[in-house]
């Protein structure tokens, strides 16, 4: 159930990434309210996971979540272009969090 909670972390930290972006340095008052929720769910359910894993497990895949899903929400949802050598590191970058969590015996 941990690694659930992991995940949740994970996919909140792109959440509040996105709404900080959204909010315009926070002058919009409905995404800074948005950020704010997501970085607390993100910090609550991060803090569930860590209660049952070890920090330097637990940390690097929940920014490699945030990483990753903040990269490909920048795409999408504001057009972010990168070039395919970025898409390699991306790549890879997912590739070390699924390392991470198949080496970990957890």
């Amino acid at each position: 159930m941990h690694w659930i909670y992991l995940i949740i972390a994970g996919l909140f930290e792109v959440v509040w990434a996105t709404t900080m972006k959204l909010s315009h340095g926070f002058t919009k008052i409905s995404f800074t309210i948005y950020t704010i929720i997501g970085l607390a769910l993100s910090m609550f359910f991060l803090s569930i996971a860590i209660k049952r894993m070890p920090m330097s497990l637990a940390y690097p895949i929940w920014t490699g979540i945030g990483a990753v899903g903040s990269i490909i929400a920048g795409v999408i949802i504001f057009g972010d272009k990168l070039s395919p050598l970025t898409w390699v590191f991306v790549a890879l970058l997912l590739i070390s969090i699924i390392g991470i969590k198949i080496t970990s015996g957890s």
